[in-house]
C-alpha cells in the first residue's frame, strides 16, 4: 500500500524533460563503465544500464540526430529542450559490424518516449567476447548543470526516471 502512494507522488513531480529507462536492468555510474572514453566522461556525463532486456527504447521525446547505420549499435537523439543524447549498446561492439543488431529508426525520425530504437542479441554479443553494458551519454552535459543522474538501482524500461533535468 505504501508503494502505491510513493508511485503517485513520484508521478506528479516528474517533468516532461526527464529521461526514463531505455532498458530494464541495473543502472550504474558512467565511471564504472569498462571503457576509458565513456568512464572518463570524454563524450559527456551520463550513466549505463546492465541490460535485462534486448530492445532499447527512447528515454524521451525527440528527434533522431545520428544513426550508426553500418554497425547499428548506437543512436543520437536531440530532445525538445536541446539535450543531445548518445545511446551506445555494448563495449567495442562497433567491431561486430551490425551483426546481432537491428535498427528501428533512421536519422530525422521524430520519436516518442518508449519507441523502439535498437534490438540487440545479448547472447551473440557475449559469445563474441564483448560486454552488453548500454551507455547513455549527454554529450552537451555542460549545458545542464542541474541534471541529476540516478544510479545504483534496478530500472524498469519506460517507467523508471534515470535522469532529472
Amino acid at each position: 500500500m505504501l508503494s502505491f502512494f510513493n508511485k503517485k507522488k513520484n508521478e506528479t513531480t516528474v517533468s516532461n524533460n526527464n529521461l526514463k529507462a531505455f532498458l530494464s536492468g541495473k543502472v550504474i555510474s558512467i565511471e564504472n563503465v569498462n571503457d576509458q572514453v565513456f568512464s572518463a566522461k570524454i563524450l559527456g556525463d551520463g550513466l549505463a544500464i546492465e541490460p535485462e532486456s534486448e530492445i532499447i527504447v527512447a528515454p524521451c521525446d525527440g528527434v533522431i540526430s545520428t544513426v550508426m547505420a553500418d554497425s547499428k549499435h548506437a543512436v543520437g537523439i536531440t530532445t525538445k529542450n536541446g539535450m543531445e543524447l548518445l545511446i551506445h549498446e555494448g563495449i567495442d561492439t562497433v567491431s561486430l559490424n551490425g551483426e546481432g543488431f537491428e535498427l528501428f529508426v533512421k536519422e530525422g525520425d521524430s520519436i516518442k518516449t518508449g519507441d523502439k530504437l535498437i534490438h540487440f542479441d545479448p547472447e551473440l554479443i557475449k559469445s563474441k567476447g564483448y560486454q552488453t553494458t548500454c551507455i547513455l551519454v549527454v554529450t552537451n552535459s555542460d549545458d545542464f548543470p542541474n541534471m541529476k543522474l540516478h544510479t545504483g538501482m534496478d530500472a524498469i524500461v519506460g517507467e523508471t526516471v534515470i535522469v532529472e533535468v
